[in-house]
């Protein structure tokens, strides 16, 4: 178990790091509270991580400051992604460099059909997956197209997010709590699609309260406390850790 890893070679060590996605050194704030504090960490292009941590550890102010999104407010630090400064982007730009973020509300936009959901994030470049590569990926969402997708079921609301992020050509996919609220059977279903994305070489990072699930499917797992990263390692070492599990995951 590696705990609190030591990224401190100066400035601008993500810019030589061998990682496709690597954050360093990190802080964010909303208002004058600071909810991330210093965090580093490290993703290698295809695998899944898992984003673990108790209520309020910080996990969706980290995903939301490496979309660049206007909260939390990112004070210090670097984000680099293949080589690319994030921290520099505002979210339009992030988005156009390859970060699709999956939010836990999954902002379906009322009034607009599921294929006109996922055209809308088509208008502009770049492009990623076409529809009928996303229809075969998603066979309920083909059925549905037509249906206005805030009518969609939870299970399939989640699906039509997904597939919309995959619309764009992405490099990396943030999911923030994809399994809440939906049954195992259709947490079933989201994994094995996760694997057929990761197969497409897509860096995946998965927050998510089930964390067992997570840990399953995840390659590595990074666990936040209170802002801060207490543990970066294998998803298998968390599993076969019973003090660690209990210390920060209550589990």
């Amino acid at each position: 178990m590696n705990v609190k890893p030591d990224f401190s070679k100066g400035k601008n060590y993500a810019e030589t790091a061998p990682a496709f996605l690597s954050v360093w050194n990190m802080e964010a704030y909303y208002g004058e509270s600071y909810i991330v504090q210093n965090i580093s960490f490290n993703v290698h292009e295809g695998e899944i991580l898992a984003l673990l941590g108790r209520n309020g550890a910080g996990k969706t102010s980290t995903l939301r400051s490496i979309a660049r999104m206007d909260n939390p407010q990112v004070t210090h630090g670097e984000i680099w992604l293949d080589h690319q400064p994030l921290h520099n982007m505002s979210s339009h730009q992030a988005a156009q460099a390859g970060i699709g973020l999956v939010p836990e509300d999954r902002c379906i936009i009322p009034g607009l059909t599921v294929e006109e959901n996922l055209q809308l994030a088509q208008i502009a470049p770049p492009i990623g997956w076409s529809l009928d590569r996303l229809y075969d990926l998603f066979p309920r969402l083909g059925e549905r197209r037509k249906q206005e997708g805030v009518t969609l079921s939870g299970g399939e609301q989640q699906m039509l997010a997904i597939a919309r992020a995959l619309a764009r050509d992405i490099k990396v996919l943030l999911l923030d709590e994809p399994y809440e609220g939906l049954a195992p059977v259709i947490v079933d279903e989201i994994e094995k699609t996760l694997r057929i994305i990761k197969e497409q070489g897509i860096t995946t990072i998965l927050v998510e309260q089930n964390a067992v699930r997570a840990l399953e499917l995840a390659d590595r797992s990074v666990i936040l406390d209170t802002g801060s990263v207490v543990f970066d390692g294998s998803a298998e070492e968390v599993l076969s850790n019973a003090d660690l599990r209990a210390e920060y995951l209550a589990i």
